[in-house]
């Protein structure tokens, strides 16, 4: 082992935003680190050149013995590091396990760098002080002597917008933080940057889970879980065992979701530290060890003394943006991570008032002849998509674009009573289809068969017809969407430019 702990030779799978963080800061820390990656366009290649003035070896697309860069082990290599998205199964892990090399991501590796980073700072700040003349050790006196706790979030949906409240409440409670994982800045370079943070907020996915097997934190949640990444994992059991990974080896509390019995059943299965506590969030009244709902006020039952009388409330439901019932969740689950690591409840009030959700996520779009337009582009799987259309009625709805395996039967009976009418879009549109004939045969149903740059302005001109004054139109597609654009964002954006043509030529 060379420094930190770390190995001599290092492979770094896949040159995207996470790999070349990964790639950069280990080659920083001294490792001989090689990239490599299947793909050989002008991006690849770019990227590439970029890492070689570090000294960083890239190896891209066929190499001279016909192998691809991104399924051959380089000779030498004693530890991999995946970017999240590869399979388990890649072609490049099954000859790391071969030659006995572990195969971990860049999750696990600041989760094993944290120490290096606060040596890192030491060592900038005595620098920097004896450059000015100053005194290193009382610079060093004044600043923490640890590294940052992790309070961590996962779940099929939901993740990036409580990771988001949890940081805007810690801020308000005037701790040094900032949003991180599967969000923003790339946390190796958050863990070993400038900045000595008190507290992390970190979005993780199953996939990061899945390859940080060290990982411990100070408390962490499971919003929910729901069948997503199925392709990858393989089953239902292993993405929820995957997602469960973020309760070992917890410190202080595993958040779960009372309406959702597969998070409780994570937190009975965990290795936890002795005196870790299982705390539920429901939107109902709390029992003890419990945050909850009652008559509008968010209220806690389990960081409280004597919590099987008292409680202590935190915030009124409007204070959540928006407040919809599965924002409120949301909201809930942020809070009580905030209130495991001491924060106190006016601080959860101000960082819920304060906070403001991404776009595309049950965003307001506009009010078009008394009709509301609301953009959840984000709500890419069916559990999504079915805690958006409960948050409004009566709701013309469009959906469709890549079903990923899905299915919807379940989604539309839940959902029926709700939908004005419906307009589909995408390639997997005919599997709504088919489930709206067989679960609400009444409901209006607008098929359009196109994906080129009008099909949306067309969707939202087929859901204005359908809509009455008091309706809400809602895009939430419950399937991925690059069958027709970029990502999610792209779709939401070319929804709110339909809507807005639609609102300019009503005028």
């Amino acid at each position: 082992m060379g420094r930190y702990g770390l190995p001599g030779r290092i492979t770094v799978a896949g040159l995207g935003i996470s790999g070349i963080s990964a790639a950069r800061a280990l080659a920083g820390l001294g490792a001989t680190v090689t990239v490599v990656d299947s793909g050989d366009g002008d991006a690849h290649r770019a990227k590439a050149a970029e890492l070689a003035e570090l000294g960083i070896e890239v190896r891209l697309g066929h190499l001279p013995d016909g192998a691809r860069a991104g399924e051959t082990l380089p000779e030498g290599t004693e530890l991999v590091v995946t970017s999240p998205g590869w399979q388990p199964g890649s072609p490049l892990f099954r000859a790391a396990a071969e030659a006995g090399v572990d195969v971990v991501g860049d999750v696990e590796i600041a989760w094993r760098l944290r120490g290096a980073g606060v040596e890192l700072r030491a060592a900038r700040r005595a620098a920097a002080a004896a450059d000015a003349g100053g005194d290193a050790d009382a610079d060093a006196e004044r600043t923490p002597a640890g590294p940052a706790e992790w309070l961590a979030i996962t779940g099929t949906n939901g993740k990036t917008t409580t990771t988001q409240m949890l940081a805007s409440i810690l801020k308000a409670a005037g701790l040094k933080t900032a949003a991180v994982g599967n969000i923003g800045t790339p946390i190796i370079d958050v863990v070993l940057g400038e900045e000595q943070y008190d507290v992390l907020a970190v979005e993780l996915s199953s996939y990061q889970l899945h390859w940080a097997p060290s990982l411990r934190a100070h408390s962490a949640a499971v919003l929910n879980l729901a069948p997503d990444h199925l392709d990858w994992h393989g089953s239902m059991d292993a993405y929820a065992a995957d997602k469960g990974r973020i309760y070992e080896g917890n410190t202080v509390a595993c958040v779960y979701n009372v309406a959702d019995p597969a998070t409780e059943k994570l937190v009975e299965n965990a290795d936890v530290e002795e005196g870790c506590r299982a705390i539920g969030f429901t939107l109902g009244a709390p029992g003890p060890s419990m945050l909850g709902v009652v008559d509008g006020i968010l209220v806690d039952r389990a960081f409280v003394e004597n919590r099987q009388k008292n409680a202590q409330e935190l915030a009124e439901v409007k204070d959540v943006n928006p407040p919809a019932p599965h924002n409120i969740a949301n909201a809930l689950a942020a809070a009580a991570l905030a209130r495991a690591f001491g924060v106190a409840p006016r601080a959860v009030r101000d960082g819920l008032r304060d906070f403001r959700p991404d776009a595309h996520r049950v965003a307001f779009v506009d009010e078009v002849a008394g009709v509301t337009y609301i953009d959840d582009s984000k709500a890419t799987n069916t559990h999504a998509a079915e805690a958006s259309l409960a948050a409004f009625e009566p709701v013309v709805w469009i959906a469709g674009g890549l079903a990923k395996g899905a299915t919807f039967d379940e989604l539309v009976a839940t959902s029926a009573k709700r939908l004005r009418g419906v307009v589909l879009i995408g390639a997997d549109r005919a599997l709504i289809a088919e489930a709206l004939a067989r679960h609400a045969p009444e409901v209006p149903v607008v098929d359009l068969d196109r994906t080129d740059t009008g099909a949306m302005l067309a969707a939202v001109r087929e859901a204005a017809r359908l809509a009455e004054p008091g309706d809400t139109v809602l895009l939430a597609p419950a399937c991925a969407s690059m069958d027709m654009f970029a990502n999610y964002n792209k779709r939401g954006d070319a929804f709110a430019d339909a809507v807005r043509e639609l609102a300019a030529e009503s005028e």
